[in-house]
């Protein structure tokens, strides 16, 4: 017999189905037994009489919560039931596979007058058994959601002409700055983890791709222990040719954004305001812009902020906080674009005005950096010379050669994932991924 997905059970109420999953909750009576069955669809209550059915006590006694059990039986409309008023009445129970007592306690349970109340597991005690962590409704929720996120991004995309590549992580020179990069050894020399893809969105431009997008592991090598910061996520980047300006990309990145963010409110938007208590807001069109001088003068003015001698250059973790306040206040908005950075605090391939000043931006989204973005430099003798400046004109040599042979103008950027899921559902990074990895975590 073909499995039925629980969520699909109510069409076959009156008929024989067969189902499968976890044990959530089960209550053994001496003379009834009810199983909560979950699956990743839904939820199901078994109801076994044992009176009627003596072929399934054998099977009942090996049942414990968490393990894997399948039940074929009658499905039939109750409307005692609490859990969309139908159950299955088994006639063949399954056990698959038994699960021990659980390591974790994945969610905290209130006292009642009996027990006491079991606080939840820290979250690195959760992580240790990440795959028992993740059954929980939230966890699941939060892989949906995520899903639908980038699979809006990419449609919107590939709805308008972008296409989809997948560069080389294994790569022979570090793609940023030359720092932060995990080295491996590559048979007989070194090779190094891709920090992002981004010499080679830059390829796909001189090869006359002229828009193209990737989602795909991003390395860094950082040893950072905050709520945001991990040595390996998912990035979501894009790059496109004949821009008349860097605006052209902060414009698509806002598309982008809010589209998918629209479709994720659309199908899960409900959802998630009941398991995160966190609201799916839709931005409106256009995302505000402030330079980044006059946001510090904003800053000092409203909240008495002033950064440290020689971060002015460059947006504080305090400043992107401060941020969202303020952008909230006089614009209504969660999103900022910030402009105008130094090129000094700018990687060497980004475009720049005669004064110094970069030609990109950073996204601040519910006051986070969420991305960097910048029109690219395109002309080669330019690009040679800001790499010369930077100290890093031998290891990106072969980079350079994509730009001898003519290359339009473009530009793009690279966002998080992970940092992007964070910050819908208003949680730490940690909780965000589905596998973290820091400088101390290298397992599950």
């Amino acid at each position: 017999m073909e499995r039925t997905m629980i969520k699909d059970i109510r069409s076959m109420a009156g008929k024989t189905a067969k189902v499968s999953g976890f044990v959530e909750n089960f209550r053994d009576g001496k003379s009834m037994a009810f199983i909560v069955l979950k699956d990743i669809t839904g939820k199901l209550q078994i109801t076994v009489e044992k009176e009627k059915c003596p072929q399934l006590l054998d099977e009942l006694a090996k049942i414990t919560p968490d393990s894997v059990i399948t039940c074929e039986g009658e499905v039939m409309e109750n409307e005692y039931v609490k859990m969309g008023g139908i159950e299955l009445l088994p006639t063949a129970i399954t056990v698959e596979s038994v699960a021990d007592a659980l390591p974790i306690v994945r969610k905290e349970i209130p006292a009642t007058k009996k027990k006491q109340a079991v606080e939840r597991s820290f979250i690195d005690q959760r992580l240790n058994y990440r795959w028992v962590d993740l059954r929980t409704d939230e966890n699941q929720l939060l892989f949906k959601a995520q899903s639908c996120l980038v699979n809006a991004m990419r449609q919107y995309l590939l709805d308008h002409d972008f296409i989809e590549i997948h560069s080389p992580k294994l790569i022979a020179a570090a793609s940023e700055s030359g720092a932060d990069v995990f080295e491996v050894k590559y048979f007989d020399r070194k090779a190094y983890l891709a920090q992002s893809p981004q010499f080679y969105k830059q390829m796909a431009m001189a090869a006359g791709f002229e828009r193209i997008f990737e989602v795909g592991p991003v390395f860094r090598a950082e040893k950072s222990f905050t709520s945001k910061h991990t040595t390996e996520f998912t990035g979501f980047d894009l790059e496109m040719s004949y821009i008349d300006s860097f605006e052209d990309v902060m414009r698509i990145e806002a598309e982008i954004l809010t589209y998918a963010l629209g479709v994720v409110k659309e199908k899960f938007g409900e959802q998630i305001k009941e398991a995160f208590g966190t609201e799916v807001i839709v931005p409106t069109l256009p995302f505000p812009v402030v330079k980044l001088a006059d946001l510090y003068v904003a800053l000092e003015k409203e909240y008495g902020y002033v950064p440290a001698d020689g971060d002015r250059n460059d947006l504080t973790t305090d400043a992107e906080k401060l941020s969202y306040e303020w952008v909230k206040k006089h614009y209504g908005h969660e999103f900022l674009f910030v402009v105008d950075y130094p090129s000094t605090k700018r990687a060497f391939y980004h475009m720049r005005r005669e004064d110094g000043t970069a030609l990109g931006y950073d996204l601040i989204w519910r006051g986070v950096e969420i991305t960097t973005g910048a029109q690219r430099e395109h002309r080669y003798e330019i690009l040679k010379k800001q790499a010369d400046e930077k100290g890093l004109g031998e290891d990106v040599k072969f980079y350079l050669e994509f730009f001898k042979y003519g290359c339009p103008p473009h530009g793009g950027f690279g966002l998080g994932v992970d940092r992007l899921t964070m910050l819908l559902l208003g949680l730490t990074i940690k909780e965000a991924m589905y596998i973290f990895r820091s400088p101390d975590r290298l397992n599950p």
